[in-house]
């Protein structure tokens, strides 16, 4: 909304969101498509021909209406027949788009706005749509995986060739890992992709993401992966297991890297390509999948840091079980000098697991491998039971692990057997050099 002034101004100069304006200003004469604001103000938002968003001061400003906008409002016909794949919004920057005469961003999910929005798809394969739900990618709860899951289930039922999900970046991953132990042994790809960059911006990613996306939902393949840019260009996309991605910067294009192994495959609907560069299940209709959507919604993540208070620890007894983000090859403070200004997080450790509550200990260097038996702080914790010794898991899929695993048992042995089982390619045996 602007303020009343402006508002009063528009009205009486016919002007309204989404018109063509003019407006010569003390930082010169600019032209462009009114954009609607949220909150009052007097700054004028323009959408430049570039496809860029500038606000102008109106106060002393010369407005003028240069063209009117034409609202013609198209009835879609109903989707009558399936496509071969299913494309799924779950909100995030790539499910949305810009309508460029009106301002508003609104989900683009139906079968007519993609296909307007992404001619290409045309050439790719026959899709259909389902709005699962839209929203900001770090509102989702376990509740929101199941929800996917079920939706997931069905489709396959159904014998959809594969599935992709529009899902926002912030927590891609954890949603990947969460589907990636719902369902195993899967006979179609569940591809997750993201934009960084929203759909009005020159520098979007979201066209180049959805497309490999699509063209490798219809790939000899069927695991759970994320598909996202490889660089910073516009070259193509890195295919990347479900439980072995990070995102790992907050804006660029390329921010998401497979960790502790290599992508598993370069994927370029352009060309035609899609390059292995990994292992990976291939399709096949007679292997049985194993759908188990039961996870705990009690876990929590705590990132240890140097000073972290034992009595923290205590406020942790009412959660099911506990991952730790510990320091070098996993290590919290544990005192073995008996330093005078040194607080051990040793006895509320041991208290936790004593009271059955299962600790697990994951890497703030996120590369690398946990070996608790260097250095005495390790060997102490790992005699505790704290869980993680020689796993390279990410502080993510661990927290997504323990979630699952507790959803399926509370016997203490039962949990360390089944997390130190490598049961989706979460962990792996070897190290590798990059």
């Amino acid at each position: 909304m602007y303020s009343n002034s402006l508002e009063k101004f528009f009205k009486k100069s016919n002007i309204t969101i989404g018109d063509r304006i003019n407006i010569e200003c003390d930082k010169g004469t600019f032209e462009g498509l009114l954009m609607p604001r949220t909150y009052e103000n007097d700054i004028i938002v323009l959408k430049l021909d570039n496809g860029y968003n500038i606000g102008l001061n109106s106060k002393g400003a010369k407005i003028k209406l240069v063209e009117k906008t034409v609202k013609k409002i198209k009835e879609e016909k109903p989707e009558i027949h399936k496509g071969e794949i299913a494309i799924f919004g779950c909100g995030g920057t790539i499910a949305s788009k810009v309508e460029y005469k009106t301002g508003a961003v609104y989900p683009a999910i139906s079968p007519q706005e993609l296909k307007a929005a992404f001619p290409q798809l045309n050439n790719i394969a026959t899709i259909h749509t389902k709005q699962i739900f839209s929203l900001f990618s770090e509102d989702l709860t376990v509740k929101h995986w199941q929800i996917i899951a079920d939706a997931i289930i069905k489709e396959m039922k159904e014998g959809v060739k594969g599935i992709v999900l529009m899902h926002g970046t912030d927590v891609m991953h954890y949603s990947a890992a969460a589907i990636s132990f719902m369902l195993q042994n899967l006979k179609v790809p569940i591809i997750f992709v993201g934009a960084q960059r929203s759909s009005d911006r020159p520098s979007s990613d979201n066209e180049i993401n959805l497309l490999n996306a699509v063209y490798t939902a219809k790939q000899d393949f069927a695991e759970v992966a994320l598909c996202m840019h490889a660089n910073t260009n516009d070259d193509f996309c890195y295919l990347h297991r479900g439980v072995r991605v990070r995102k790992l910067h907050t804006s660029r294009r390329d921010a998401f890297k497979s960790v502790n192994t290599l992508p598993i495959a370069k994927v370029d609907y352009k060309n035609n390509k899609f390059e292995v560069l990994n292992h990976f299940k291939t399709r096949d209709s007679k292997r049985e999948t194993k759908i188990d959507t039961r996870m705990s919604d009690n876990v929590t993540m705590v990132y240890f840091y140097p000073g972290m208070k034992p009595e923290f620890l205590k406020k942790l007894r009412d959660y099911d079980g506990i991952v730790i983000i510990g320091t070098g090859l996993g290590h919290v403070a544990t005192n073995p000098f008996n330093d005078k200004n040194t607080k051990s997080l040793v006895p509320e450790i041991k208290s936790l697991i004593d009271s059955n509550i299962p600790v697990v200990m994951a890497p703030q260097t996120i590369y690398g491998r946990l070996d608790m038996k260097v250095y005495t702080a390790g060997r102490i914790l790992s005699d505790l039971g704290v869980i993680g010794d020689g796993c390279d898991w990410l502080p993510e899929v661990a927290y997504v692990k323990l979630a699952w695993v507790l959803g399926h048992t509370k016997n203490m042995k039962k949990i360390r057997e089944e997390m130190l089982t490598n049961m989706v390619g979460e962990l792996s045996e070897r190290s590798i050099l990059f």
